[in-house]
């Protein structure tokens, strides 16, 4: 039941909605009123939020899984990066919840009590994998924050300058609760357990208006360069870095004094010129985006420096993404609030995540801030490093960045050129990708996988077409006689029995598989129709040995032969054969003499066969030469002949 009280400071009242609600801040006269029963004290002013571009504000309402919440209680927590909001959230079932909104992403949590102790902050380090609450963690991010205002009702007592010394905790990309804080600004520490929502899913109403994509509702701050006088602003409090376009400093402009948070570094120095001008606006995937920022990064491989771009957008609902360009080659990338789960030793391992698995692709141990122009949610500066693996599975890239104090997953999707420049309307004006980027689509798979898809139905139809001829079109064995040749037929021609060839012309093959042992024999062999007395003369020589030498067999030659008459027109035929034996081993020769008709040749088979495969080896070829091109950019490239040679 809601309980109304009067604000002992200017009267106005003040409702706790929420019984587990002990403090608030008056909206009104902003004073600091602790909850005693029926009473309010009035503790002093809360400072003032700063300003944001949160979609959000105190009264909007939504539901997550199914129960219905309202916004009851806003803390604004400041950190080395920027700020981020608290929300406290009050649902129809009576429990409260609180809602994070940071770098536009959105993870609802709720309290958790755990029996085991939890780990000091002094011991915890980003990368480290831990269980907890029958779960595996890993560091994310460790922070000493503050708290810098309050808004509404909250369970507990803060006011600005509170430290909040906080760890997030990561398990993967699994459903539920994938997402914890360790809060060590209470004794015991408190741990809050849930996951990273989208906010579309919120179903969030009476919201802030305006705040679709960065306009003029929110009113921007601006100054002048410190370093070189040029005109610079921040769309918003929520900016925490403005890189200056004219001499390359970048700005702190939440200080007083306007801060350098990197020196300038001189015009001949800002040798890289943004391919999407700051305040591009554009529709990515359907969705508006506008350019806010633009950084270099480089690194350096065996004294070659390697560099590449990054663009901040802005989109909806205070959300951001990254555009990221090497060599004419895009992706667009968002970080992962479900990073992938991975073993500890990650700079060795492949990674799974969304169902597919992503192979290691480079590990680039530091990466620099070489050059900053526009605006940025945290304080980026000049020099900043940081340690990049990317893990790859075209068009997708895993990439994972880490700090000293902070770690993240994104995921990046290739994109074509002209896909980006559609978006922006500048066609005409991209240049052409250079080489093979580490995620690109291989423009071969598609054509491969469709070559191969029409090979095997091809082949499938030639293999049942020789079926058919083999078994179905012929193939009748027509004659088969034994006959045993001696020395004194040397002079006689042997005749053998009658047999009929139907129906078209056929193909008449003759095999003679005789008993010949380290000598020879030579056949004259004639086909001749009976009716007509026309004939098919061929002679055959067969030969075979064998013995051994040095304790080695060895043969040669064979006792077998095939001979194949084409066309053969239907009729009676018979077989004459003149044999010629051996005069240095007159011993009679066993011969088997077989004829058959119509089996289909396999020559044609084979060489259909052959033809067929062409197309898939070549565009099978064609794959490989892209995917060695790919791979020979990364930290797993093939060796060179050359490089062998030198280790000799």
């Amino acid at each position: 039941m809601a309980l109304t009280a009067s604000c002992p400071s200017c009267g106005a009242p003040v409702v706790f909605k929420s019984a587990g609600s002990i403090f608030a801040v008056c909206e009104y006269c902003q004073s600091t009123l602790v909850r005693h029963d029926q009473a309010l004290e009035d503790i002093g002013k809360m400072a003032a939020l700063v300003e944001d571009r949160s979609p959000l504000q105190l009264g909007a309402e939504g539901s997550y899984k199914g129960v219905h919440f309202a916004l009851i209680g806003r803390i604004q927590i400041k950190y080395s990066q920027g700020y981020w909001n608290e929300w406290h959230l009050l649902f129809d079932d009576m429990r409260t919840g609180w809602l994070s909104e940071a770098g536009g992403e959105y993870v609802l949590t709720f309290a958790r009590q755990v029996d085991e102790a939890l780990p000091p902050f002094a011991d915890l380090k980003i990368g480290q994998r831990f269980v907890l609450a029958s779960r595996a963690w890993t560091v994310s991010n460790i922070e000493n924050a503050e708290c810098v205002a309050g808004q509404g009702e909250l369970p507990f007592k803060v006011g600005a300058g509170y430290p909040v010394a906080a760890v997030d905790l990561r398990s993967g990309a699994n459903s539920g609760a994938s997402f914890a804080t360790l809060d060590y600004s209470e004794t015991p520490p408190l741990l809050f357990v849930g996951e990273p929502v989208a906010f579309a899913s919120l179903k969030m109403s009476n919201l802030r208006a305006g705040m679709a994509v960065p306009t003029a509702t929110v009113e921007a701050q601006v100054f002048r360069c410190p370093s070189c006088g040029a005109p610079l602003q921040a769309r918003s409090r929520e900016i925490l870095a403005v890189g200056c376009a004219s001499c390359g400093a970048v700005v702190d402009p939440a200080d007083r004094n306007y801060k350098l948070l990197s020196q300038a570094a001189g015009l001949r120095d800002e040798k890289y010129t943004p391919r999407l001008a700051l305040g591009s606006k554009g529709v990515l995937e359907g969705k508006p985006v506008e350019v806010i920022g633009f950084l270099v990064r480089q690194t350096k491989v065996e004294g070659i420096a390697y560099d590449w771009r990054e663009y901040l957008l802005a989109g909806e609902n205070g959300t951001y993404r990254w555009l990221t360009e090497y060599n004419g080659h895009w992706n667009v990338v968002d970080v992962l609030s479900n990073p992938p789960t991975t073993s500890g030793i990650i700079e060795l391992d492949n990674v799974n995540y969304g169902g597919q698995a992503f192979r290691h692709f480079s590990t680039t141990p530091v990466a620099e801030v070489i050059q900053v122009a526009g605006e940025f949610t945290w304080r980026v500066r000049r020099g900043e490093t940081c340690s990049v693996l990317d893990y790859v599975a075209p068009p997708l890239m895993l990439s994972r960045e880490s700090t000293s104090n902070d770690l993240n997953w994104s995921l990046g999707t290739y994109v074509a050129p002209d896909t980006i420049a559609e978006a922006f309307q500048l066609m005409g004006r991209m240049i052409a990708p250079v080489g093979v980027y580490a995620n690109q689509p291989n423009p071969w798979e598609e054509t491969h996988r469709r070559v191969c898809r029409l090979f095997w139905k091809l082949a499938l139809a030639a293999v049942l077409l020789q079926v058919f001829f083999a078994f179905i079109g012929g193939g009748r064995t027509l004659l088969r006689q034994d006959f045993v040749f001696s020395r004194q037929m040397a002079e006689e021609t042997v005749v053998s029995r009658d047999f009929e060839v139907r129906g078209k012309p056929r193909k008449i093959t003759v095999r003679n598989t005789t008993s010949l042992d380290n000598n020879w024999i030579g056949l004259d062999l004639m086909l001749v129709n009976k009716a007509t007395g026309q004939a098919w003369p061929t002679t055959r020589e067969l030969a075979y040995y064998y013995g051994s030498d040095g304790g080695e067999s060895w043969s040669e030659g064979s006792r077998d032969d095939e001979v194949v008459f084409l066309d053969i027109p239907p009729g009676t035929y018979y077989l004459t054969v003149d044999p010629e034996l051996a005069p240095e081993k007159p011993v009679p020769v066993r011969d088997v003499i077989e004829v058959s008709s119509g089996a289909a040749g396999w020559s044609n088979f084979v060489m259909v066969m052959l033809f067929l495969a062409v197309f898939p080896f070549f565009t099978r070829l064609r794959h490989a030469a892209f995917e060695a091109a790919r791979w020979s950019e990364s930290d797993h490239a093939p060796a060179s002949s050359d490089s062998s040679d030198g280790d000799d």
